[in-house]
């Protein structure tokens, strides 16, 4: 392996000494060598398993010149939209264009197109009609099924189908990346790969099918039915379990489309292997004159030392790409990466995080998951499992270790700590250490609303664990003689969210006298529960009703809410409090959101008896009364 950037064109392949290469992985983002960032460790696993590949990032899509600029592979080409899906990238939830791209050079947007993923793999096969198309990334991952599209309100089929790509790896692809890498390379024709886990293919049968599968109702059944789409989805929400998961069949007018089961998680050994292959840790210098790749920045100095998530919120969709299991780094190559980044030139002294999807997580949620996997229960909401492993300790070891590491100063913790976790721990040593060295003035957590029956559907812990939470917070801050702050995520307009519980939401901020600088309102992406209510009105994992806000002035008035004293936004919030009946909001109290609307000002009649009036005001000009 060379310790540098992977090839990103024939010049550089020339530098290297290639005559052919293996891979053609186009991409949507810019070329980033850190492992926070899919291309690279799924390139640079393959360079240590002795394939060569060769990086397209972000080519003219309208070309298809441009996509043979690298010449032709030999194997197969890999295919990703990037890091996040690229219509969240390029359009907020008012479905208006973004105006910055953190993933792109100097922030410049309209490098890539709408459906990334999809356009890439049609000119790629333009380009190359001969050779395989794989897939992967977290655009197709969660388009893998039929899925509701929120930017085109509409069912759209299997991104297998839509995309015209030959298979599609989803999930974390380390390994099936290289088991596909090794078919291709034995001659096998992509058409005959059915047996390997965590990939989707396309069949005319399903004879050939060597899993247990389960059949959901097909494309037609649920762009037609919105009952039968919330069955499909609770199905393929329950078999993404690597033990107990069975394939998952969707046909497609005359095609099945196949999901074989989940990867098994990733070992500890494995997951070390990994991280430790040798990342230049920086984006491409070709980028550098064009104002550097932003994304890197919050990042660059951040250890990823977990991976997946019990918490299992509805509006996430890291259940259904990354997994419930959790899986660990080694405390030594944590340690290991860590003393690397100290030798780094632009090192300040400060490791930005030490996480991963769910930062306090170390532990499998149950002892029994490794013979009988997940069970389908929560283990967290709306209270803890009696089987839950609550245990710090492991986590607070490794913390520890990094911090007597010579030239680092802080170690902040940022990528989310679940404080209903934390308050499970019938030790509170976590939490001291958690507050008194590892925030950096704000520590941000989610407990996402203040009504319980909101947070029933988000798939969260009843709103008193985070009261419990927010208190003992402060408690030990001023133990500490800290002067630290609690920065809350909170999510408007989700489904079972009525108008009335975000103006006790709003009530709640009020009374702690925090308005929340930026709110996001609910997004409907592919591949989570909660874009399921959303399109539906159903809870697929009860199939009973459930409200959803989805008008865009009741939206409007949710979000107002939240920032009630902006003054853009009263007239919202008078609206909305007037309509929830909450009127007793309104006033000159403390507990009040907003004021009532002034009087008009009755103005004598007579001009002569107003001009002393002026007169007299003119002389306060610039002045604001108190």
């Amino acid at each position: 392996m060379t310790n540098d950037f992977l090839p990103i064109s024939k010049a550089d392949m020339e530098k290297r000494g290639w005559d052919y290469y293996d891979f053609l992985y186009i991409t949507g983002d810019a070329y980033v060598d850190h492992p926070s960032f899919g291309v690279a460790v799924i390139s640079r696993v393959l360079e240590a398993h002795g394939y060569r590949v060769a990086i397209l990032s972000q080519p003219d899509w309208k070309s298809v010149e441009a996509f043979r600029a690298l010449g032709k592979p030999r194997l197969g080409i890999l295919v990703t939209a990037g890091n996040i899906d690229s219509m969240v990238a390029h359009y907020t939830v008012a479905k208006h264009r973004r105006r910055r791209d953190d993933y792109t050079p100097g922030g410049v947007c309209g490098k890539r197109p709408d459906r990334a993923f999809s356009v890439y793999c049609k000119m790629a096969k333009k380009a190359y009609p001969d050779l395989p198309v794989a897939g992967g990334g977290l655009e197709a991952s969660l388009r893998r099924f039929a899925h509701y599209d929120y930017w085109a309100d509409t069912v759209r089929r299997s991104e297998l189908i839509e995309s015209g790509a030959d298979i599609i790896m989803y999930g974390m692809g380390e390994d099936t990346v290289i088991q596909l890498a090794d078919a291709l390379n034995e001659g096998i024709p992509v058409s005959e790969i059915k047996n390997i886990r965590g990939t989707v293919y396309k069949s005319d049968t399903l004879e050939d099918c060597i899993y247990p599968f389960v059949s959901v109702p097909s494309f037609d059944e649920v762009s037609r039915d919105k009952r039968k789409y919330a069955i499909a989805a609770k199905c393929e929400q329950d078999e993404q379990d690597s033990v107990r998961g069975r394939a998952v069949v969707q046909k497609h007018g005359d095609v099945f489309v196949v999901q074989t089961p989940p990867q098994l998680p990733i070992s500890t050994e494995r997951f070390d292997e990994v991280y430790e292959l040798p990342y230049m840790r920086d984006y491409h210098p070709s980028y550098k004159k064009l104002g550097g790749v932003k994304a890197i920045e919050e990042v660059k100095f951040s250890i990823i030392h977990n991976r997946g998530c019990f918490g299992g919120c509805n509006f996430c969709s890291l259940a259904f790409h990354q997994g419930r299991m959790i899986s660990t780094r080694s405390h030594d190559s944590v340690y290991n990466e860590a003393k690397k980044l100290t030798q780094m030139q632009d090192f300040k002294g400060y490791i930005h995080d030490v996480g991963g999807p769910t930062a306090n997580f170390r532990n499998l949620s149950c002892p029994e998951q490794k013979e009988r996997g997940m069970c389908k229960k929560n283990c967290l909401s709306p209270s803890p499992c009696k089987n839950l492993r609550v245990d710090h300790s492991d986590y607070i070891k490794l913390l520890r270790r990094l911090r007597e590491i010579p030239g680092i100063k802080r170690i902040f913790i940022r990528s989310g700590v679940r404080f209903d976790y934390v308050m499970a721990d019938k030790s509170d040593e976590f939490f001291h250490e958690l507050v008194k060295y590892h925030v950096s003035g704000q520590l941000k957590v989610a407990p996402e609303h203040s009504c319980d029956s909101v947070l029933k559907y988000m798939g969260k812990p009843r709103f008193d664990v985070y009261r419990r939470f927010y208190k003992k917070f402060f408690e030990l801050d001023k133990l500490y003689g800290k002067n630290q702050f609690l920065v809350p995520y909170f999510i408007s307009s989700h489904p079972g969210c009525t108008l009335r519980d975000a103006v006790q939401l709003a009530e709640y901020l009020n009374s702690i006298g925090h308005m929340p600088e930026q709110v996001q309102d609910f997004y409907p992406t592919p591949g989570t529960v909660a874009t399921c209510m959303y399109y539906t009105g159903i809870d697929p994992m009860t199939m009973e009703k459930v409200y959803v806000p989805d008008d865009p002035h009741e939206k409007a008035m949710q979000r107002a809410l939240l920032q009630w004293r902006r003054p853009e936004c009263r007239t919202l919030v008078l609206e909305a409090l007037k309509k929830a009946g909450r009127e007793d909001l309104i006033g000159n109290s403390k507990r009040a959101l907003v004021r009532p609307d002034k009087a008009p000002i009755q103005r004598r009649k007579s001009p002569d008896a107003a001009r002393p009036y002026e007169r007299n005001n003119s002389k306060r000009k610039g002045r604001t009364r108190r």
